[in-house]
C-alpha cells in the first residue's frame, strides 16, 4: 500500500467520527439554558448561533476530509490535480477516480498489473460489474444494519418489531436520507479497499508453500 493511500483511507474513516461528534455537539448545545439569567436575550444569541455554527462547521470538516481523502487517492495514481473536480460528484466521482490507472504502478500492485493484461471492452465491463457489485453490497449491508438496529432497539426497549418499524415508516424520508448516506459512503469505501484486497489476495495465492522436514 502507498502512504497516500493509507492516508486517502484514513481520512475517509475520520468522516462518520467528525458527523456523529459534531451531531453530539449539536445536541448538547440548548440555548433555552439560558432562560431565568440576566442578559437573556444575548446569551441565548450566542449559544443558537454557536449550535447553527456547530452544525455548518460539522459539514465543512467532514467536505474538507472528503476533498483531502479524494486529493490523496489522486496523488497515489499520480495523476493530475484536475481530477480533483471529480470530488464534486460525490460517490460517482471518487468512483472515477478509483478506477484511474496509475501513471507508474509498482510491481506489487497486482491490480493494476491485472488491469493492463486486459483490452479496453473487458476492463469498461470489470469497472461495469464492480460498480453493480459494489453498489448491491452497500444496499445489502444497510439493510441489514436496518434489521439488526431494529431487532436491538427492540430487545432494549421491549416494543414490538412491527411498531418500531411502522414509527420508522412515519418519517421514512428522514430515515431514507440518512441510509442513502451511509449507502454512499459504504461504497466509497468498498472502492478504496477493493485494489487493497486484491493485492492481499494475490499475495496470499503466490505464497510459495513451506516444506516441512521430518526426522528420520
Amino acid at each position: 500500500m502507498k502512504k497516500q493511500t493509507v492516508i486517502s483511507l484514513v481520512l475517509l474513516l475520520m468522516i462518520p467520527v467528525v458527523l456523529m461528534l459534531g451531531g453530539l455537539v449539536f445536541s448538547l448545545i440548548n440555548p433555552e439554558i439560558a432562560a431565568g439569567h440576566p442578559n437573556y436575550v444575548v446569551n441565548y444569541h450566542l449559544l443558537n448561533t454557536l449550535k447553527i455554527s456547530s452544525f455548518f462547521g460539522m459539514f465543512a470538516v467532514a467536505a474538507a476530509l472528503w476533498v483531502l481523502s479524494c486529493f490523496f487517492l489522486i496523488q497515489s495514481k499520480q495523476r493530475s490535480p484536475w481530477w480533483l473536480l471529480c470530488a464534486a460528484f460525490g460517490p460517482f466521482g471518487f468512483a472515477a477516480l478509483a478506477m484511474l490507472r496509475h501513471q507508474a504502478p509498482s510491481d506489487k500492485n497486482r491490480h493494476e498489473r491485472f488491469l493492463q493484461k486486459q483490452n479496453k471492452f473487458v476492463r469498461i465491463g470489470y469497472h461495469v460489474c464492480l460498480f453493480v457489485i459494489i453498489w448491491m453490497l452497500a444496499d445489502q449491508a444497510i439493510i441489514l444494519k436496518r434489521n439488526l438496529m431494529i431487532r436491538y432497539e427492540s430487545a432494549r426497549t421491549g416494543v414490538p418489531v412491527a411498531q418500531i418499524i411502522d414509527q420508522q415508516n412515519a418519517s421514512s424520508g428522514m430515515w431514507a436520507f440518512g441510509e442513502g448516506l451511509e449507502s454512499m459512503f459504504i461504497v466509497v469505501l468498498l472502492y478504496l479497499i477493493w485494489p487493497i484486497a486484491f493485492d492481499l489476495a494475490g499475495s496470499w495465492r503466490q505464497k510459495p508453500p513451506v516444506l516441512v522436514l521430518e526426522k528420520p
